[in-house]
């Protein structure tokens, strides 16, 4: 009895200095997002919450991993419409090559079928853009114990998260299918913007919410995906 009673001595001893090194060891957060008002008030958040430090943004997927490959991060902040590939994509790429790092999706989507879609491919969260600095630095926490967090505003949207059908879309508004129909009848960008009466610019990050909504990569995709599921 003596004996194991000196080994959890030992053992608290040994463990608990750790385990309060570790607390005061900084948590290195990564973000990509494409937007530069979106990144500098992440870093002005994560710059007021203790033992957190940013350890770089970038805007594409096509610099994530190499960034990844030269510099440690614990978490990543990973914008789910990115303006190369799909983060929903990335996700599911920096998660196989990085399975230690910790993915929080962040976007101002709320439909079920990203945030399914995303933890499919390997994210431990999922946070709205609007998300307070106690929630992100909550989220945070959260993932690096190993367990799933999601925005408090979106609790209702995704339970339960279990039964979510991978392949269903989020709804469409009326501007993304007159969009998508255009798309199909084979119009660029600029051609669709003076039929419309928009400008190039918002016909482009409509395309861009029609890729990241039908899970597609390309152009060539987007169309398949619509024409198969009777959207144009």
């Amino acid at each position: 009895m003596e004996h194991l009673l000196r080994l959890k001595e030992i053992a608290r001893d040994f463990y608990f200095p750790i385990f309060f090194l570790f607390l005061k060891m900084s948590v290195r957060v990564f973000i990509v997002d494409d937007h530069p008002m979106v990144v500098a008030g992440l870093h002005s958040l994560l710059g007021g919450l203790k033992n957190i430090e940013v350890a770089g943004a970038v805007s594409t997927a096509f610099e994530a991993i190499p960034f990844l490959k030269k510099n440690k991060a614990d978490v990543i902040l990973l914008d789910i419409n990115l303006p190369d590939i799909s983060g929903i994509d990335l996700c599911k790429k920096i998660h196989k090559e990085f399975p230690a790092i910790k993915i929080i999706g962040i976007s101002t989507f709320s439909e079920r079928s990203y945030i399914s879609r995303m933890i499919e491919n390997g994210a431990s969260g999922y946070l709205i853009k609007s998300a307070s600095a106690e929630e992100i630095a909550e989220a945070i926490e959260t993932v690096l114990e190993g367990k799933m967090y999601v925005s408090v505003s979106l609790e209702h949207v995704v339970k339960p998260l279990s039964v979510l059908p991978s392949e269903s879309f989020p709804a469409l508004t009326k501007r993304e299918k007159e969009i998508l129909q255009l798309i199909s009848e084979g119009l660029t960008n600029n051609q669709i913007a003076e039929k419309l009466f928009i400008s190039p610019l918002t016909v482009d990050s409509h395309r861009k919410n029609l890729l990241t909504k039908l899970n597609a990569n390309n152009t060539a995709s987007l169309i398949k995906i619509a024409v198969q599921n009777g959207l144009v």
